[in-house]
């Protein structure tokens, strides 16, 4: 798929016209603006018509799942992985100023006012957790003429789980509704692993106290099993250990995301987009319907409102965010005599880390620097392309940014042969 601007900067639909975009940029009535995904920008007046696209977005503190449809066809199909960094870099900094403190060193006036500001003050991790989901949707809107967005702003109702007497037009379906919910949180909370042995299998969820005995129906008294776990349980054949069990008793990673889920779709209203909510069962629900498998981006394309007869794109966009700045100037541990180890070099032959290159044919990017001209080179999950890559065997294709991006086939679509390299 390529993407397309106006000659304005607006815009338009994407087209799969490869051979039209390569005469096009060959001629000059077009450029390249982004290499990931492919956008190309017209150099001549025309006519600005589109259609209306609908954006799902699947959010999450790892993971955001993005689809964009239009008239039953994906536009764009995209998984980001989000940083998780940030918490203890925060709390690494905390540490080495509290040190610093104690010591005989001249006073710093304060650089900004920092008090004063917590009704509205979010931390700082969660803060960028939101301004990332947002900036994805606005990367989105960059190449795509976006009408709608649809965002799950937590993978369940947690005022249903909290609150089970709750009522409402939208919560009197009776009790399979409000056990649906909880149910689904529980397996969410398991990582859809079972939470005494992790293993992948068909899970079901038990009561650890029976309700024969007074236990309930609330998360911290459910724990999500595989089905010869459950049996073995009730044989008498096995029993919970204390680890499996401290498993089940939070909710700060559900309040978290719904946290999250909240503040994306004020920030987004407040951009001036249109935008929908859902609850992560009711997505689930649609896709068992569909029969489509469980992914980030499959759900971001039924929280679109597609379904199993959407014509998929073909790819996926997976991108990942990287620290970028690192200030510190040596490691905080000491070499032998007490010398402090210089910190990571910032470029080497004219490249940086995260640079992307291209190596005998395959786009990926430098991971490591060394001085001597030899890279580390990988794919953005880590896959190894070369430990040690000659720098005269690299060509550069975009520096460094702190979201990079690049090109997957649909693992859910292998069947079709890939697209043309355009660029």
């Amino acid at each position: 798929m390529v993407y397309v601007i106006s000659k304005s900067g607006k815009p338009l639909m994407p087209t799969k016209r490869h051979g039209k975009v390569r005469r096009m940029l060959k001629s000059g009535q077009a450029k390249v603006v982004r290499r990931t995904p492919f956008t190309i920008q017209l150099l001549y007046d025309s006519s600005e018509f589109t259609q209306d696209v609908s954006v799902g977005v699947d959010i999450g503190s790892k993971h955001v799942g993005v689809s964009a449809i239009s008239q039953n066809k994906e536009l764009f199909a995209g998984e980001f992985e989000l940083r998780t960094d940030i918490h203890d870099l925060l709390t690494e900094r905390r540490t080495y100023r509290r040190t610093r403190r104690s010591q005989k060193t001249r006073y710093r006036q304060p650089k900004f006012l920092n008090r004063g500001r917590k009704n509205k003050w979010l931390a700082p991790f969660v803060q960028w957790k939101i301004d990332a989901h947002i900036r994805i949707i606005r990367m989105l809107a960059d190449i795509l003429p976006i009408s709608k967005i649809v965002v799950e702003i937590a993978p369940f109702d947690t005022q249903k789980i909290m609150n089970p007497n709750i009522s409402g037009v939208d919560y009197q379906n009776g009790v399979q509704k409000g056990f649906w919910d909880v149910r689904e949180y529980c397996l969410w909370r398991a990582g859809y692993k079972s939470e005494y042995s992790g293993k992948k299998e068909i899970l079901e969820v038990h009561h650890i106290i029976p309700q024969s005995k007074g236990g309930t129906n609330k998360p911290d008294n459910l724990i999500a099993l595989t089905i010869d776990e459950h049996e073995q349980l009730h044989a008498g054949n096995l029993t919970l250990t204390k680890k499996s069990l401290q498993k089940t008793q939070s909710l700060k990673d559900a309040s978290h995301v719904s946290t999250i889920g909240q503040f994306i779709v004020a920030g987004l209203r407040k951009l001036g987009y249109l935008v929908d909510v859902t609850f992560g069962s009711i997505t689930k629900s649609k896709r068992m319907e569909s029969g489509l498998e469980k992914t980030h981006n499959i759900d971001a394309l039924v929280i679109a409102g597609g379904d199993g007869a959407t014509v998929r794109s073909g790819t996926v966009c997976f991108g990942k965010f990287v620290r970028r700045q690192n200030r510190s100037l040596h490691k905080a541990n000491l070499l032998k005599g007490g010398r402090k180890k210089i910190n990571t070099i910032r470029t080497a032959k004219g490249y940086k880390r995260f640079d992307k290159v291209l190596y005998e044919g395959k786009e990926c990017f430098i991971y490591g620097l060394r001085t001597s001209g030899y890279f580390d080179l990988r794919l953005l999950d880590g896959t190894k392309i070369h430990a040690s890559a000659n720098v005269k065997k690299l060509q550069l294709l975009e520096r460094s940014k702190s979201l990079l991006t690049e090109r997957r086939k649909d693992n859910f679509l292998s069947s079709l042969n890939p697209l043309p390299n355009i660029s």
